[in-house]
């Protein structure tokens, strides 16, 4: 979780989507849920 809010930061700065998309998959298949409802 804190990996995907630091991509996030740095996503402004560099282009870190492929690692985000990972990120999201990953938590996805661990919790079943998505990783958007749970950062906001």
């Amino acid at each position: 979780m804190s990996d995907y809010t630091l991509l996030k930061t740095k996503s402004k700065k560099h282009d870190v989507n492929k690692k985000l998309k990972e990120i999201e998959h990953r938590y996805f298949h661990e919790t079943g849920k998505n990783i958007f409802d749970d950062v906001v």
